[in-house]
C-alpha cells in the first residue's frame, strides 16, 4: 500500500511539473507576441527625372514598349531581417522561436521623358508617379501586418550544423516576408488601368481624374495579368 501510495504521489508530482512547463511555455509565447512587434522603417520616396534623346537613348534607360515615348518605372524595395532564439533538444534537432523582425521599405521612381516632350506626355508620366506614391502611403502598415504574422512562430530545424540551419531558415523567412509584401502591395493593375483610361496619354482625359478612377475601381474593372506596368 505504501509503494502504491508513493507511486501515486510521484505520478501526481510529474503531472504538476509537466503542466507547469507547458503553462510557462504558453505564457512566454503569449508574452512574446504581446510585447514584441516588428520594426518597420519606411524611407522617403527617391525620385529622379531624366530626359533622353530618342535617337540615342542612354544604356541605363529601361527599354520602351512598342508605341511608348516615355517611361515611369517604380521599384518598391523591401528588405527584411529576422531574429530568433534556438532551443536544442539534441545535437541535431532544435526549435527556433522568432523573436524579432525588421523590415526596411523604400520606393524608387525614375521618370524618363524625351527631349522636347509635350506637356501631355509629362503629365501622363506624373500620373504613374502619383499612383505609385498612393500605394506607398500605407506600405508600412501592410509590412507591419505581414511581419506580425511571423512573430512568435516556432520552427523545428534539423541538421548536423544547427547554427547554419537556423541562419538558413531565418533568411528564407525574411525572403518570404518581402515576397508576401510585394504580392499584396501590387500596384500593377492600377497602373495598367490608368494606361487604358488615358490611352497611354494620347487622349484628353484629365490625369487627376484618371488616377482617381483607376485607384478607386481597379478591383472591379481590371482582371487581366500584369506585365511591365507603369509607362
Amino acid at each position: 500500500m505504501r509503494a502504491r501510495g508513493l507511486l501515486g504521489v510521484c505520478v501526481l508530482l510529474a503531472l504538476i511539473i509537466f503542466g507547469y512547463i507547458v503553462a510557462r511555455d504558453l505564457s512566454s509565447r503569449r508574452q512574446l507576441r504581446e510585447t514584441s512587434v516588428p520594426i518597420v522603417i519606411k524611407q522617403p520616396v527617391a525620385f529622379a527625372n531624366y530626359t533622353f534623346d530618342p535617337t540615342a537613348p542612354p544604356a541605363d534607360m529601361p527599354p520602351l514598349r512598342s508605341g511608348e515615348s516615355a517611361e515611369c518605372g517604380s521599384d518598391f524595395v523591401s528588405n527584411a531581417s529576422v531574429n530568433g532564439e534556438s532551443r536544442e533538444s539534441d545535437a541535431t534537432h532544435a526549435t527556433v522561436t522568432i523573436t524579432g523582425i525588421k523590415v526596411t521599405l523604400q520606393l524608387k521612381i525614375d521618370t524618363w521623358v524625351p527631349l522636347g516632350a509635350t506637356q501631355r506626355v509629362i503629365d501622363h508620366e506624373e500620373g504613374h508617379r502619383q499612383i505609385s506614391e498612393y500605394y506607398y502611403q500605407t506600405a508600412d502598415k501592410l509590412a507591419e501586418r505581414i511581419a506580425a504574422g511571423y512573430m512568435g512562430r516556432r520552427v523545428e530545424i534539423t541538421g548536423a550544423d544547427l547554427n547554419a540551419e537556423s541562419g538558413k531558415m531565418l533568411r528564407q523567412m525574411a525572403a518570404d516576408i518581402a515576397d508576401e509584401y510585394n504580392k499584396e502591395l501590387n500596384p500593377g493593375p492600377t497602373q495598367l488601368l490608368y494606361d487604358d483610361i488615358t490611352d497611354h496619354g494620347r487622349n484628353d482625359v484629365v490625369v487627376q481624374d484618371a488616377v482617381a478612377h483607376a485607384v478607386k475601381n481597379v478591383a472591379i474593372e481590371w482582371a487581366r495579368p500584369t506585365t511591365n506596368p507603369g509607362t
